[in-house]
C-alpha cells in the first residue's frame, strides 16, 4: 500500500511538472506575440486623445459626458465590455482591446453623423423604388443643397447639381444602392479606407483579447501543475508515514 502511494505521488509530480513546462511554454509564445502587437501599434504611433483630467478627448470633445458619443456608440449601442484600466492616459498608443475599439468606434461615430456629396452631371427619375426613363407623376423636383434621406421613398426629380446626403446613423445596409442620391453617398461614406480601417482595427482587439485569454490559460495550466505536484508530495509522504507503521506490524 505505502509504495503503490510513493510511486502514484511520484507520477502526480511528473505531470505537475510537465504542466508547469506546457505553462512556460505558452507563456513565452504569449510573451512573443504580445511583443509583436506591441511593436505593430508603435510602428503605427495611432494615439488616442486625453484632457489634463485623464479623460478622452475627441476633437476638443470631453467623452463619456454625454448620450451622443463615442463611448456611448461603444458600450451602449455595440455591446463591448469597456475595460477603463485599458484606457490609460500615460500610454496612449492604441494596443489594448477597449483601445482597439474605441478607436473603431470613433471612425463609425464621425461616419454616422457626417454627410456626403452626391453630383449629379444629367437628370435622375426616381419613382420611389426605382430609377425610370421619365418624370414619374407627381414627383418633387430637386435642384441640388440638402436631401432627407427619410423621402427615398417618394417619386422625385434631381436635377444635375451638388447635393448634401446625411449618412443620418445608416451603416453599409441601411442606404437604398439603386437611389441616385443614396446609392452613391452609400460608397463615399462607407468606402475602402473605413472598411480597411474596420478590419484592422478588428483584428488588433481579436489578437488582444486572445492574448488575454492565453494569460488566463496559462495560469490555469500552472495552478493544475502546482495542485498535482502538491498532491504528488501528499501522496510520497503519506506513503512514507504508512510504510513506518507496516514495518513493525511485519517484524
Amino acid at each position: 500500500m505505502a509504495s503503490r502511494l510513493r510511486i502514484s505521488g511520484v507520477v502526480l509530480i511528473i505531470v505537475g511538472l510537465l504542466a508547469w513546462g506546457a505553462a512556460g511554454y505558452a507563456f513565452m509564445r504569449m510573451q512573443g506575440g504580445s511583443d509583436a502587437l506591441q511593436g505593430f501599434s508603435e510602428a503605427q504611433d495611432v494615439t488616442l486623445s486625453y484632457n489634463e483630467d485623464g479623460k478622452l478627448v475627441d476633437r476638443g470633445v470631453v467623452q463619456g459626458e454625454g448620450d451622443d458619443d463615442i463611448l456611448a456608440l461603444l458600450g451602449d449601442t455595440w455591446k463591448w465590455p469597456i475595460d477603463n484600466g485599458e484606457l490609460n492616459p500615460d500610454d496612449p498608443i492604441v494596443n489594448t482591446a477597449t483601445e482597439y475599439m474605441y478607436q473603431m468606434a470613433t471612425i463609425a461615430f464621425h461616419t454616422l453623423h457626417g454627410s456626403q456629396s452626391v453630383v449629379l452631371t444629367q437628370p435622375a427619375y426616381w419613382d420611389g423604388s426605382a430609377v425610370v426613363d421619365s418624370p414619374p407623376a407627381g414627383a418633387t423636383t430637386y435642384n441640388g443643397g440638402e436631401w432627407d434621406p427619410s423621402t427615398v421613398a417618394e417619386p422625385a426629380i434631381f436635377n444635375p447639381g451638388t447635393y448634401t446626403v446625411p449618412v443620418d446613423g445608416r451603416y453599409w445596409t441601411g442606404f437604398n444602392r439603386t437611389h441616385p442620391l443614396d446609392g452613391p453617398a452609400r460608397e463615399l461614406a462607407w468606402n475602402g479606407t473605413v472598411h480597411g480601417l474596420f478590419a484592422e482595427l478588428g483584428v488588433g482587439a481579436t489578437t488582444a483579447t486572445s492574448l488575454q485569454m492565453a494569460f488566463g490559460i496559462v495560469g490555469i495550466t500552472a495552478l493544475m501543475g502546482l495542485g498535482f505536484v502538491v498532491s504528488g508530495g501528499a501522496m510520497i509522504w503519506i506513503g512514507g508515514a504508512a510504510r513506518k507503521e507496516e514495518e513493525p506490524a511485519t517484524a
